[in-house]
């Protein structure tokens, strides 16, 4: 199993930005992948974006993709999410996801964060 702990929530004006860390820890030879998930209240959970362990390759939510952005350094066991040109409808908590074995973006993670808060103001 991995441990994940998130880091860089808070609160911004609209078209701030944020950039928001996942440290995993424990079994991180095991990881195949890593990415964030949100939840706004009152809402179900979704996909915001993940990347490949080994090889780098990203996917994103459609409607995300040219906002938010997905990086990883592998030396620190570490992802981040820059997040830009933010908007209050992004206010959520963003919960980080790793996935073990094979991934695909459809399957669902098998280790999460806490989560970290968003508050995105107008």
């Amino acid at each position: 199993q991995v441990q994940l702990v998130e880091s860089g929530g808070g609160s911004v004006q609209a078209g701030g930005s944020l950039r928001l860390s996942c440290a995993a820890s424990g079994r991180t030879w095991s990881l195949s992948a890593m990415g964030w998930f949100r939840q706004a209240s009152g809402k179900e959970r979704e996909f915001v974006t993940a990347i490949t362990w080994n090889s780098g390759i990203t996917n994103y939510a459609d409607s995300l993709k040219e906002r938010f952005t997905i990086s990883r350094d592998n030396a620190k066991n570490t992802v981040y999410l820059q997040l830009n040109s933010l908007r209050p409808e992004d206010t959520a908590v963003y919960y980080c996801a790793s996935w073990g074995g094979n991934y695909h973006r459809t399957f669902p993670p098998r280790d999460w964060g806490q989560g970290t808060q968003v508050t995105v103001s107008s």
